[in-house]
């Protein structure tokens, strides 16, 4: 193989993996032009189409994907012996690609990250903000960070954050005139605001637990959101009640300014796992993002 086409190759991976040229240049550091030139030189020279492209979009074809399967495990290799001479450095170092929800990100990544890379300059954090539950596979990541219960069982899981918990809340405006619920039932006769969540495909139904038994709500609203911190806001302005993690209302309860209600149905739940696959081997790099994440009751 021609040291040209090594490289023709890996330019088709982030094409064919980021599914954009423009992206796909970025990461790469290159030109679209250049990268368009290799991709015509790689298709040429074997003489068969890798990609399909149309004025939005760019996708593999079927040979682009068998290629794609093939070369993604040797370079996966290839990145990953790379990475393990890092061990041989005095110091840490290496670029590390994280995908996690904003929560997760705004209340344990970045808290704990910045108390301590500031020591470390050769380590570099990508930050994915992404409430899907992506596959850190096959879109190139080296850790994803989830809720307990939802990593994978082939995947080493690290809890890095406490227990959570979910809050009812509603500005004292909406409960003018209302009766507060009492039963989770009973939100099926109120306005709340609902979110859209890709992790459950759809409408997020509101869950709940007491005594060991455990419910779950459909609500209904006038407005429905993908960002809790949208809901937040919704919920202060009296448009009806929200479904939020506790830290998120901790202050606004205290000052008065939303009220909680079916406090005995909102019970603690696992908190955030930090996850990677079990195959891999951990860089000095790695190693210490995982352990300055790590959580320690």
């Amino acid at each position: 193989m021609q040291r040209e086409e090594l490289g023709d190759l890996l330019a088709f991976i982030s094409v064919a993996s980021e599914r954009n040229f423009t992206r796909a240049a970025a990461k790469l550091g290159v030109s679209q032009s250049a990268l368009s030139q290799a991709m015509r030189r790689l298709e040429t020279r074997h003489g068969i189409r890798l990609l399909t492209r149309s004025t939005r979009s760019v996708s593999p074809t079927e040979a682009g994907e068998a290629l794609l399967e093939t070369l993604g495990p040797a370079f996966d290799a290839i990145s990953d012996g790379l990475s393990a001479l890092g061990n041989l450095r005095d110091r840490p170092a290496g670029n590390f690609r994280i995908t996690a929800g904003q929560h997760a990100i705004e209340t344990v990544l970045w808290p704990k990250l910045s108390a301590v890379l500031h020591e470390y300059p050769d380590i570099r954090v990508e930050f994915s903000s992404d409430n899907s539950l992506t596959d850190i596979v096959a879109d190139r990541f080296d850790a994803g960070v989830r809720l307990g219960e939802q990593v994978a069982k082939d995947m080493i899981a690290v809890r890095i954050g406490p227990s959570l918990r979910m809050l009812v809340v509603g500005a004292p405006s909406y409960f003018a005139g209302r009766a507060a619920p009492t039963t989770p039932q009973d939100l099926t006769n109120h306005v709340c605001l609902n979110i859209r969540l890709p992790t459950y495909g759809g409408l997020y139904a509101w869950e709940f637990e007491r005594d060991g038994r455990e419910m779950r709500v459909r609500v209904d609203g006038q407005f429905t959101f993908n960002s809790s911190n949208q809901v937040l806001t919704a919920a202060l302005d009296g448009y009806g009640l929200a479904f939020v993690m506790e830290d998120m209302v901790r202050d606004h309860l205290d000052s008065g300014k939303l009220v909680q209600v079916l406090d005995d149905w909102c019970a603690p739940f696992a908190g955030y796992h930090l996850y990677y696959p079990s195959r891999r081997q951990p860089s000095s790099g790695f190693s210490l993002i995982v352990e300055a994440l790590r959580h320690r009751a």
